[in-house]
Formats: C-alpha cells, structure tokens, sequence
C-alpha cells in the first residue's frame, strides 16, 4: 500500500543521501529526523506559550519540578539537577536567576547542615500554577488535530523508543 501522506523535509534529506549515497540503508534518519524535527517545533511551541508569562522553559521546568514534589514544593539542589539533568554550575546559575526573580527562595537544610535546600516562594507557586494551566491548554492544541487512536498509539510507540533508549543496552 503507497504511502499517502504529504512529503516534509525529512523525505527531501532522505532523497539527497539516497542519491549520493545509495550505497547505504538511510532509513534510520526517516524516524529520527522526524523525532528530532518535531522535537524542535514542539520546543518553539513550548516557549511561545511561556513567553505572555515571562517565563523560559528552562524556568518553568525548574518551577514545575519544585510544583509537582508537592508541599511544601522544597528540594535540594542535587535533586533538581538530577531530574533536571544538568550541571550543577548550571543548576547554580538557574537557582540564582530564579532567587532574583522572587520566585524561589534558599534555605538551610534541617537534615544537613552544609547544605541547602530550594523552595518556591508564594510567588512562584502563583506564577507555576498560571504557567501549569497554560502549558497543559498548549499541549492540547498542539495534539488537537491528532486522532485519539492515532494519538494513543503514537504515546505507545514513543514509550516503546523510550524504553529501548534508557535500557542499559540501549544507553
């Protein structure tokens, strides 16, 4: 059975590397160009819809991240940057930003005395809340033409990838 659907730029780049390499099985860039593509108009999407509430995307993940551990949305910086998975100079120079926007605040670990711990302002919990609701309205835009079987099996087929990627033989 042809396949129907309109060509995009995936297929352009898949044509030239079968011209001048028809030698080699491309079909892997097929999927992962459009992951990555997709990937990358989901991230300009993302950030239009942050960008009325003054926020990154950076800024609302470091947010919702604090949001979603729930009460007294406080966690330490190590945690953040491991489920953020970033540096911790980069983590450091975030918790700074956000500090000066008002949004978190630093305060000293009860179980470690070294260490502290971050936590949402009042704020910032307002602010995350607003943006949570925004994000979660864009995210249904953004899959509204989609079918909801179509949709559904998509979700599976992207937790199947994803399963295989953070296998450790995957990784």
């Amino acid at each position: 059975m042809p396949d129907l659907r309109p060509a995009d730029a995936v297929d352009a780049i898949l044509a030239q590397w079968h011209t001048e390499r028809p030698d080699l099985d491309v079909s892997p860039m097929g999927p992962i160009g459009r992951l990555k593509r997709c990937a990358a108009l989901v991230d300009r999407r993302l950030e239009a819809a942050f960008a009325p509430l003054g926020l990154s995307f950076w800024e609302f993940d470091m947010l919702a991240t604090l949001r979603r551990s729930g009460a007294p949305y406080c966690l330490a910086p190590t945690t953040l940057f491991s489920t953020l998975m970033v540096t911790s100079g980069t983590m450091t120079h975030r918790m700074n930003r956000l500090e000066a926007s008002g949004w978190i605040t630093r305060l000293p670990n009860p179980a470690d005395a070294r260490s502290l711990l971050v936590q949402l302002t009042p704020a910032g919990l307002a602010l995350i809340d607003r943006a949570v609701e925004a994000h979660v309205a864009n995210e249904h835009a953004l899959l509204a033409p989609l079918r909801a079987a179509d949709l559904a099996a998509l979700d599976r087929k992207l937790a199947q990838l994803l399963a295989v990627l953070e296998s450790p033989e995957g990784q």
